[in-house]
């Protein structure tokens, strides 16, 4: 099954570009170009990992970031910046941010931790289920 991935910037063509590259590499991939319309996705599909950019006009990633655990405590969300600051990633991870990565990205290492975040998220899921029994 392919790891279903939402890829959140307000940069339209950065947010192409790395979903073209992603889906030839067999993931599912859809799009939202803001905060908002992120949190509208997330509420009609269910997404293995979110890769969200930190910087976005009217609703900023940590504060999409918030709100996306209120609506999916599982979900798996990893921060991109073009603009690296080291307070932001570490508010980030404070805050339950899976992962912090530096634009432009590295398409195999994008890869490799979107793979990394299913697998907990899938290791996370099954724990529930088994307490749940």
């Amino acid at each position: 099954m392919k790891i279903k991935v939402l890829l959140v910037d307000d940069e339209k063509e950065y947010v192409e570009s790395l979903s073209e590259r992603l889906q030839i590499r067999d993931f599912d991939v859809d799009m939202a170009f803001s905060g908002q319309s992120a949190l509208e996705k997330i509420q009609e599909r269910d997404y293995d990992v979110i890769v969200l950019d930190v910087l976005m006009p009217s609703m900023d990633g940590l504060k999409t970031f918030e709100k996306i655990k209120k609506i999916n405590p599982l979900l798996h969300v990893m921060f991109v910046t073009g603009h690296a600051k080291v307070e932001t990633a570490v508010q980030g991870m404070s805050a339950g941010v899976f992962d912090y990565l530096i634009k432009p990205v590295d398409i195999n290492e994008l890869i490799e931790k979107i793979e990394m975040a299913h697998l907990h998220k899938t290791v996370l899921e099954q724990q529930n289920r088994q307490k749940n029994k």
